[in-house]
This record gives structure tokens, C-alpha cells and sequence, in this order.
């Protein structure tokens, strides 16, 4: 029985020993392993706004475009680039030698459609009107005397005096001049058919229009400002030669203008109407000016290598220093969250669609479930799962993968 109860105090006394160096075994490993060197942030509360941005182009909401109207050489020019001028000033004057020839043509070419509609409209000109009276009176004549003669001829016949063949003779000759009277009479009156009023009618209208033609390529030879604006390029100098339609000078009220901006495919579905827009331009480095999406895109096109949709940008409050067909860069907010709790963009992890984080506890690292809202470019929204004043681990100095589980070391 002694026995007994000797191996039984033995056996504990190794399962004590065991489990004594168990500990020590665990204890020594713990404040001996080297702790992983990580860089950590904290769960803060601020605005998270999400950016989007891109390239675009100045340019008026009404530019004007002053081209040659016909090939010719630069008189004179009478402004210079950046001069605001108002409505009606003569901007530039071009050789108008030819222009007026035509002008002069067209004139020429009018007033012989419009004789020859009056002529159509009464019957003929002046002179074919008095010939042809002359002809019914001419005609009127000769047959009142071939009319006398028959009378006369019928008479002596009568007596005796004169043959039945000569009373036949005479009557034909009354028939012949009542025909050329009648023919003289119905010229006088329908010289001129209803489609030859209609073609003479056709012929003035055509030279109308010619002239007027005319008279707008020689208006068009002085160039005059047609509203009050801000002449921002010229193409042609004095004595140059330009060809018909190129390009003379542009102006525009460079107070209404509005930008053409080009975004990627993939970011136009967070676009919208009325979205606030920062626009910078590297030629006034550090002044942002402010606008808002006036029209989203309807279409994609291909800009270079890149597919995009134009977006056109409102700028609020213009004060007329963005010129025309500078490139601008615009920032685009799509999304605005104040007084969110957020993270930085790499503290966040993924393992099958749900998100989490590796949240700092007593030196270690225990990876979180997570619930997040918005991202932006560096920052995520979280919904739950952490709260304000959290540490969570963003990396290690050291290259190497967080695990759960592990001592840390924090590294500023």
C-alpha cells in the first residue's frame, strides 16, 4: 500500500516537472522571438471626398471665326491678339478689286432679267410694241383698201364693167389683208407666252440672288467684329496672301467660356450633372478655379489612345484669364462623406469579397471584419467593425506578410 501511494506521489511529481517546463519553454519563446516591425495608422474621423481627374480644353460658348471669302491679300490689320474690341469695329481689310467686279457683273446681269421680264409682262420692249402697231396699222390699211376695191370691183360688175373673175380676185386679196391684220393683232397682244413669263421671271430671281452673293463676299472684305469680345488669334498679316475659307482671326467674349474635358470609360458612370469641378492650369501655377458638370457624356469617342466621353464643364464666376485651347487639368468630386470614420487605402485587406483589417491589440496583430463605404484614391470609409482612435497595421518595414496572431513591433 505504501508502495502504491510512493509511485502514485512520483508520477505527479513528473507530470508537474513536465508541465513546469512546458512554461518555461513557452515563456522563454515569447520574450525571446523577435517581434515584426510594422507601420500602423489610426481609425480617424474626417471628410472623405472621391476625385476623379483628367485632361481637358478651354473654349467660348459662342467663338466667332472670321474666314477669307474669297482668295485675295491682307490690306490691313487693325488689331492685335488679346485686344478687346467693341461690336461693329473694323477688325482687318482685305483686296476687294475682284469682289467689286463681281458686284458689278451681278448688277449688269439684274437689270438685263428684269428688262427682260418687262418685256414678257407687256408684250415686248418699247421698240417691239411701237413695230408692232405700225404693223396693225400698216395691215388695217391694206385691208380697208382691199375692202374698197372689192366694193368697187362688186359694183362694176353690176354694169357690166367688170368680170366675175376679177370680183373673186379682189375678194381674196380683202381675205389675205384681213388675215395679216388679224396676225398682226393677236403678236401685239400674246407675244409672250405664260412660260415665257415664267422663265423670264426665273432669270431675275437667279440674278438676284447672284447679286446679293456678290454683295456679301464684298461686305465680307471688311472684317468687322460681330459682337463685343476679345480677338485671341490671327492667322493672316498684312499683304499676305489667303486662300478662299481659311481661317483670318477668331474672337469671343472670353467671359462665357466652358471646358471640354475628356474622362475614361471606366469613370463615366460616377459622373454627374452638376457635380463641382476644380480646374488648374499650369500656366497660373497655384490659383484653382471653380465650375460644375453641365453635361455628361452620351457617347465614347477615341481621344488618341484612349477611349473617353466629353464632358462639358461650366466655369463659375469666369473672370476671362483661361484663354482659349489652353489645357486644363480638372478634378471632379463624385462622392462627399463628412465625418466618416476612414483608414488608408493599404490597411485594407480581402480574402473572397469580404473585406478586413489587422487591427493592433496589446502588440498584436488580430485581423477584423470590416464594413466600408466609399473609397477614394487613399482613404476608405468604415461602416463598422473598428472605432475611432483603433490602431490597424498598413505594413512591415521588413517586406515581410501580417499574420494574426504575431508580436509587433510599432515603427514610425
Amino acid at each position: 500500500m505504501a508502495e502504491a501511494r510512493r509511485q502514485t506521489d512520483q508520477r505527479w511529481l513528473w507530470i508537474g516537472a513536465g508541465i513546469l517546463l512546458v512554461i518555461v519553454f513557452f515563456t522563454v519563446r515569447t520574450l525571446t522571438r523577435e517581434r515584426l516591425p510594422v507601420r500602423i495608422a489610426s481609425v480617424e474621423r474626417q471628410s472623405l471626398l472621391s476625385t476623379v481627374s483628367t485632361n481637358g480644353r478651354v473654349e467660348p460658348r459662342v467663338n466667332y471665326e472670321m474666314h477669307s471669302p474669297i482668295a485675295t491679300t491682307v490690306q490691313a490689320v487693325y488689331v492685335q491678339p488679346g485686344d478687346v474690341v467693341p461690336a461693329g469695329k473694323l477688325l482687318m481689310k482685305l483686296d476687294d478689286i475682284d469682289a467689286r467686279a463681281r458686284v458689278a457683273s451681278g448688277e449688269s446681269a439684274l437689270k438685263t432679267a428684269q428688262a427682260e421680264l418687262d418685256a414678257a409682262r407687256n408684250n415686248g420692249t418699247p421698240a417691239q410694241r411701237d413695230s408692232a402697231a405700225a404693223d396693225i396699222e400698216r395691215s388695217r390699211i391694206e385691208r380697208d383698201q382691199a375692202q374698197s376695191s372689192l366694193n368697187a370691183l362688186t359694183h362694176l360688175q353690176t354694169t357690166g364693167a367688170a368680170s366675175a373673175a376679177e370680183v373673186d380676185a379682189a375678194r381674196q386679196r380683202l381675205a389675205s389683208a384681213q388675215t395679216a391684220y388679224n396676225a398682226a393683232q393677236q403678236t401685239a397682244k400674246n407675244r409672250y407666252t405664260a412660260p415665257d413669263i415664267a422663265r423670264a421671271q426665273a432669270a431675275v430671281n437667279d440674278a438676284q440672288s447672284a447679286l446679293a452673293a456678290a454683295q456679301q463676299v464684298l461686305s465680307q472684305t471688311s472684317v468687322i467684329a460681330p459682337i463685343a469680345g476679345t480677338v485671341y488669334t490671327i492667322n493672316a498679316g498684312r499683304t499676305e496672301f489667303v486662300q478662299q475659307g481659311a481661317l483670318l482671326l477668331q474672337i469671343a467674349d472670353l467671359k462665357s467660356e466652358r471646358i471640354r474635358a475628356y474622362f475614361d470609360e471606366p469613370e463615366i458612370g460616377r459622373l454627374a450633372v452638376g457635380q463641382p469641378i476644380d480646374i488648374k492650369w499650369d500656366a497660373k501655377p497655384g490659383k484653382i478655379w471653380h465650375g460644375h458638370i453641365e453635361r455628361v457624356p452620351v457617347t465614347v469617342i477615341i481621344y488618341g489612345t484612349r477611349t473617353v466621353g466629353e464632358v462639358l464643364i461650366g466655369i463659375d464666376g469666369p473672370d476671362g484669364e483661361l484663354l482659349p485651347d489652353t489645357n486644363v487639368t480638372v478634378t471632379v468630386t463624385t462622392a462627399s462623406q463628412p465625418n466618416v470614420l476612414s483608414i488608408p487605402r493599404e490597411a485594407l485587406f480581402s480574402q473572397g469579397g469580404k473585406p478586413y483589417v489587422y487591427k493592433v491589440v496589446d502588440n498584436e496583430l488580430v485581423r477584423t471584419s470590416v464594413q466600408i463605404g466609399t473609397p477614394n484614391l487613399t482613404q476608405v470609409a468604415i461602416l463598422s467593425g473598428l472605432n475611432e482612435g483603433d490602431r490597424v497595421a498598413t505594413g512591415t518595414t521588413s517586406g515581410q506578410p501580417l499574420q494574426e496572431g504575431l508580436p509587433i513591433k510599432v515603427m514610425r
